[in-house]
């Protein structure tokens, strides 16, 4: 009966006898009540009388009512107040920060781990760029991912491009080598197979930064010395890739690529908004900027096949 059995306040909002009156209530037609208190860090601001109210809250956590179910939520809360304490002490202070940009990779190859589906970090980073960082999106995109490729299947690449977004990676590799070789027409035609309306290009974005930084650190493990296997290894990407990357080293090289970034970078932020034109012009203004960019000196000498 959760109509009976149910009450949601704003702290600051409600008297605090009111909201224990409530804790205290029986349930009726049920074994539990649910009482939701949100905002709490509202009662620190508050004049004195109301300020109290933390403190009395954490006099009823000490001896609860069996019956009741007291959500509490809020914001950068003072750790050092009796009511944190107590709920660090009875493990139900539940930390609810957000996961750092370059955790999520790791939050991503955690979550498919426990369904027992395999998953490389370079292809989690794949999915963060396509995705973005908002958990509930990776969440629902892992899941996805691990009902496609089956129990104890494993997520590949050209996975990501099958459930999450219409960009197949080898087509963006084909982009990301047309703007290598300053080959403008096959660009725009590598853009116009990738690109579709409804998700305005974002995934072709994602798609190019996160292959962008590939080739960043396999260039950089080659320029350290490691032969192109265990340099493509070092990049996040299978062995058998090595010549591939090569390949896209000899047509871009890393003076290149740091300008892409900074330009997908800039579109990132045009297709968010900054930008009045349709998404597909620039994008398109993005590929004729970065084909028609003086080229950098050649690092095909450098790099072998």
């Amino acid at each position: 009966m959760p109509d009976l059995n149910e009450d949601n306040f704003i702290a600051a909002e409600t008297a605090i006898d009111v909201i224990l009156s409530a804790a205290r209530t029986l349930p009726m037609l049920a074994q539990r009540r649910l009482i939701m208190i949100r905002q709490i860090e509202r009662w620190e601001t508050m004049a004195k009388g109301e300020k109290d109210a933390i403190d009395r809250i954490a006099q009823y956590a000490t001896s609860p009512v069996s019956s009741c179910v007291l959500v509490m939520v809020g914001s950068k809360l003072d750790g050092r107040k009796r009511l944190a304490t107590i709920a660090k002490r009875g493990n139900w202070w539940i930390a609810c920060d957000p996961i750092a940009r370059g955790g999520i990779p790791s939050f991503i190859v955690a979550r498919a781990s426990e369904r027992g589906v395999r998953l490389a970090s370079s292809t989690a980073e794949l999915i963060a760029d396509v995705v973005g960082t908002e958990l509930a999106g990776l969440v629902d995109a892992v899941e996805r991912l691990c009902l496609y490729v089956g129990a104890k299947g494993s997520i590949e690449e050209d996975d990501v491009g099958e459930c999450l977004v219409r960009v197949k990676t080898s087509s963006v590799w084909e982009l990301v080598g047309a703007i290598g070789q300053r080959d403008l027409g096959r660009a725009l035609a590598a853009l116009d197979a990738v690109y579709d309306p409804r998700d305005k290009g974002l995934p072709i974005v994602g798609t190019m930064a996160w292959s962008a930084r590939q080739l960043l650190r396999f260039e950089s493990a080659l320029r350290r010395g490691m032969p192109p296997s265990q340099a493509a290894q070092a990049a996040g990407a299978p062995p058998f890739r090595a010549n591939e990357l090569a390949d896209q080293c000899r047509k871009a090289n890393r003076l290149d690529l740091e300008r892409w970034l900074e330009a997908i970078a800039r579109v990132d932020l045009a297709l968010k908004g900054a930008s009045k034109r349709p998404p597909k012009a620039v994008l398109e203004h993005a590929v004729l900027s970065l084909c028609k960019s003086p080229r950098s000196p050649s690092a095909s000498s450098r790099y072998p096949a």
